[in-house]
């Protein structure tokens, strides 16, 4: 079965533990420190692989661990860095924290590789902390600590134009004259339980991409049959294309199924549902009756500026000034893909707020100590070297009133704070 959504765990790796450690040789009875760094631990990425379209391995593996950092030795042994784990995925993975269901990021578009989750940084050796009024440091930086978390993964097609219908309208038919795809084609009213995707090409125009979203029923907003499923793919299509049965072959109103489709659409996401539209009266070979069914969907729908295109996919009948109009109102959208935005931060969520922390004045070092899990935990995930990563670092210490603490101790410009190995001059 096509598989388009799958939960995992991740973890990066811990970082090792630097080493305390002094020289021991015939002839040098005091050495200084010798003790190695750990090695930091592995990080976590994402990147797609373009020979996957459906989440399926996921059902199988479901734990997704980096490496380790090895602990730092004596003789200024660094240890060896634990390693990366890069986890691949379709083109069009979306990637959420699974409780807060929020977006982490869109594996689409130019995104084609992605750190998650950064590896633990590997502590400093005792040799990094000799200075000249403490020559024998016996204190070694810990490994920071390794991150997780739980993860879904939504799997959603990137199409142009997406099909949309009741079950038996035509729309697998039409797929297959239109474009390159050979979906199976049958009578029964879940066809395909997974988007079958097609280029349509043609002569001096650009083409398009289209999807055929399996048949709709009533109800599939809400959840009712694999309605979820199915209408999680039509989220980054630009355009829709309705396909009813004009001919009413099985007894159906087609315009009571667009009003039908449409209210699942609005329901499912308002945003879908106010997308450009045009219907496609399918059928038509097989209409006999007196009365035309097709004038009576464009009185219905065009006042609303729907346009209504009469089609025989069988035949083959109206397809070209379907596929033309489709190409032309495509190239009045914005041609950029459709990306779901990050709305969840991991550096936010591993803030562990209720954790101590001391600040104090050193006067040996003559430099400000800030020591303690919370300042540990939100160093081993804070990126200082990028932009927004030096920002949260600067509202942390506001937020958590470490610059009040400072300002107390009498801290002034140009003053050294350390944290864990580090070191930072203060201005205000």
């Amino acid at each position: 079965m096509f598989a388009d959504r799958a939960k995992i765990y991740v973890k990066s790796g811990k970082g090792g533990d630097g080493h305390v450690s002094f020289r021991r040789e015939k002839y040098v009875p005091n050495g200084g420190p010798d003790g190695g760094d750990g090695g930091n631990g592995g990080s976590v990425y994402f990147e797609v692989d373009e020979g996957l379209n459906t989440l399926t391995d996921f059902r199988h593996i479901r734990k997704y661990c980096a490496g380790n950092g090895e602990n730092g030795g004596k003789r200024n042994c660094a240890g060896k860095n634990g390693e990366d784990i890069v986890i691949k995925v379709p083109e069009g993975t979306v990637i959420k924290e699974a409780e807060s269901g929020q977006v982490i990021t869109d594996m689409s578009g130019e995104n084609r590789r992605f750190l998650l989750l950064g590896g633990g940084k590997g502590g400093n050796g005792n040799q990094h902390y000799a200075t000249s009024t403490m020559q024998a440091p016996r204190y070694a930086q810990p490994g920071r600590p390794a991150q997780e978390l739980e993860l879904l993964l939504e799997l959603k097609v990137i199409a142009d134009v997406g099909l949309v219908g009741f079950p038996n309208v035509g729309k697998s038919t039409f797929l297959s004259k239109v474009t390159n795809a050979r979906p199976k084609i049958a009578n029964y009213h879940f066809t395909t339980l997974n988007p079958n995707l097609g280029v349509v090409d043609l002569e001096d125009a650009k083409g398009f991409v289209i999807a055929d979203i399996p048949g709709l029923i009533e109800g599939a907003s809400e959840g009712v049959g694999l309605g979820h499923e199915f209408l999680r793919h039509i989220e980054r299509t630009k355009l829709i294309v309705h396909i009813v049965d004009a001919a009413s072959t099985e007894g159906r109103d087609p315009i009571e199924d667009i009003y039908a489709i449409n209210k699942e659409l609005a329901a499912y996401n308002s945003e879908i549902a106010g997308r450009p539209q045009i219907i496609a009266a399918n059928k038509i070979d097989m209409i006999y009756a007196e009365d035309d069914p097709v004038a009576k969907i464009k009185a219905e729908f065009e006042p609303k500026g729907i346009p209504v295109y009469p089609i025989s996919a069988i035949s083959g009948q109206g397809l070209r000034e379907l596929l033309y109009d489709i190409n032309n109102q495509l190239e009045k959208l914005d041609s950029s893909p459709v990306v779901f935005e990050q709305e969840f931060f991991p550096e936010d969520h591993f803030d562990t707020g209720s954790e101590p922390f001391t600040v104090e004045y050193d006067e040996k070092e003559d430099a400000y100590v800030v020591e303690g899990p919370r300042i540990e935990k939100m160093l081993s995930y804070t990126n200082l070297e990028s932009e927004k990563g030096f920002k949260f670092f600067q509202d942390f210490l506001k937020d958590n009133g470490i610059l009040e603490q400072l300002e107390a101790l009498g801290i002034g410009e140009g003053d050294t704070v350390r944290m864990y190995g580090l070191s930072f001059d203060y201005y205000k």
